[in-house]
């Protein structure tokens, strides 16, 4: 019994470090693309489901919840510059309205109380899937099912990638001759006498 307690107390670390180490390769991502350019962060910015993409102003900054004012100083101007109506003049009513997204998120931010309301939502949301996680997880093994869900397998992540370029390769088959329609040598012709 101690012992299926302590396999359990470190599936549960082994869960979290996953879970951190999922969280860190998902922040690099976004790192990496938050260089985007004007048009892609204007489309971002004002994307189909925008108004509810955008409430959360650390997703419009593209920042970590845990930044510094300065960091967020920094963050407003890169974005506020990149989508500015005078600076996007081939579509000043999309850059308009990604501006004022951006806008709005980062005073939202300098207001310490909306900023910790901010936060403080997006903990709940962390809170409450870390406790529904615990609880799926702990049906399945009352069920006597495996506790290890497919996703937090990376082998198995990976799997389907695989297998449809797999697929796909096989589906080319094999390649077709080119038609060298385009230079053809004239006909050879005998002489007549």
């Amino acid at each position: 019994m101690a012992s299926t307690e302590a396999e359990a107390g470190t599936a549960g670390v082994d869960g979290d470090d996953a879970f951190q180490t999922y969280y860190n390769e998902v922040k690099q991502i976004e790192k990496r693309d938050s260089v985007l350019t004007p048009k892609q962060q204007i489309e971002r910015l004002i994307r189909p489901g925008s108004s509810y993409f955008n409430l959360n102003p650390f997703e419009v900054l593209q920042l970590d919840p845990e930044v510094t004012e300065d960091e967020i100083k920094k963050r407003f101007r890169q974005l506020s510059i990149l989508v500015h109506p005078d600076k996007n003049q081939d579509d000043p009513d999309r850059a308009q309205k990604a501006f004022e997204a951006v806008d709005k998120a980062y005073k939202l931010l300098l207001d310490p109380e909306q900023k910790k309301r901010a936060i403080d939502v997006i903990h709940a949301g962390k809170e409450y899937v870390e406790h529904t996680m615990k609880e799926k997880k702990k049906q399945l093994k009352k069920d006597g099912k495996s506790t290890v869900v497919e996703e937090d397998d990376p082998e198995m992540e990976t799997r389907d990638g695989r297998v449809d370029s797999w697929r796909t390769f096989q589906a080319k088959g094999k390649k077709k001759e080119k038609n060298r329609s385009f230079l053809k040598p004239p006909k050879v012709k005998m002489e007549q006498r």
